[in-house]
């Protein structure tokens, strides 16, 4: 039976990540929408996909699964309307909801994002998240390492981030590591500046942050638009009872510190691809595990709920760099 899939929003990151990859799937019927029409068009052109001018005309199709893959700014409203359409399954872009954009998320994105979730579990809706860092070459080898070895616990994080990959590592933190319970942030006094053509445009302050998972293991973190494109996006250590984790860029390094084998190892890609080629492979890395899910029906890989956690987190942070105290995370943002 064929899968028949609908992408709201057909943007860049959508244009050029996921609808090749969905496009050249010989199970999926593909059907686009845009606000624009226009956009869609151009795009459907390309893949031989359906266009939709409105969001009832999805429903009206009977999708097997919605990616909401708008600018997260609208994801909100748009989620919104396709729930009240009666659609079945929805996939979503990473933040959940930012209606301010990735790097200022706020505490009302938080409610906004737990109000989805709330209102597709009441109308059976099944929920999934991107998180497609999961499916990094290091990724996927530090989680089978640690899984395998004798790594023991984890007793701590440390994070240097550019704001561009920042929702994707909370979500790797959470992935390794769990939820966290305290945390307490400062902002820092300058507000940097990062823009790419029409990918990224971030403009924000940098925020140092100090955690205490509810597992037990502490951890730091500092989130900046300041790094360097050119340099490693984001690098992050996991300290485990017996071994240690660094796991660096779209396409970086992994370096292994196994005490339990006495062991110093490092696992790097090839270098004839980029870190984009990377980053691309990732989302159809995701993908084909999403839509693998939906063809054994089976739970999503990476379930809505994930999204709304890392939501908790940065929520969490405002609060505490806005009020200066530390906050109780699962108190205070309930899940």
């Amino acid at each position: 039976m064929p899968l028949k899939i609908a992408v709201v929003g057909t943007g860049a990151v959508a244009a050029s990540n996921y609808i090749p990859f969905l496009a050249g799937q010989s199970d999926v019927e593909l059907g686009l929408y845009n606000r624009t029409p226009e956009k869609a068009q151009q795009v459907a052109q390309k893949f031989n996909a359906v266009v939709f001018s409105s969001l009832k005309e999805i429903a009206d199709w009977n999708p097997t699964a919605v990616l909401v893959l708008t600018s997260e700014t609208v994801r909100y409203e748009v989620t919104s309307q396709l729930l009240e359409l009666g659609i079945r399954r929805l996939f979503f872009e990473k933040p959940l909801v930012a209606t301010m954009g990735q790097a200022h998320v706020t505490e009302n994105d938080f409610h906004k994002g737990k109000a989805l979730l709330e209102k597709a579990r009441e109308v059976n809706c099944e929920t999934a998240m991107i998180f497609n860092y999961r499916f990094f070459p290091q990724s996927l080898a530090a989680k089978r390492i640690v899984a395998e070895r004798n790594f023991g616990e984890l007793i701590n994080v440390s994070g240097l981030i550019h704001f561009a990959c920042w929702s994707h590592c909370i979500d790797l933190i959470h992935h390794f590591g769990g939820s966290v319970a305290t945390i307490t942030a400062l902002p820092g006094n300058i507000e940097r500046h990062t823009y790419i053509q029409d990918l990224v445009d971030i403009k924000a302050k940098d925020v140092t942050a100090a955690f205490v998972m509810q597992n037990g293991a502490t951890g730091t973190l500092i989130g900046t638009a300041g790094l360097k494109w050119q340099h490693p996006l984001y690098e992050l250590i996991f300290c485990f009872e017996n071994g240690r984790l660094h796991v660096r860029d779209l396409n970086g390094t992994l370096e292994v510190l196994d005490g339990h084998h006495q062991m110093h190892e490092t696992h790097t890609p090839v270098r004839h691809t980029s870190r984009w080629d990377s980053y691309q492979d990732s989302f159809g890395k995701s993908l084909e595990a999403y839509l693998d899910s939906l063809r054994k029906s089976t739970p999503p890989p990476v379930p809505g709920i994930d999204g709304l956690k890392e939501l908790q987190v940065e929520a969490a942070l405002k609060r505490s760099i806005e009020q200066r105290r530390p906050v109780q995370v699962q108190a205070e943002f309930s899940l």
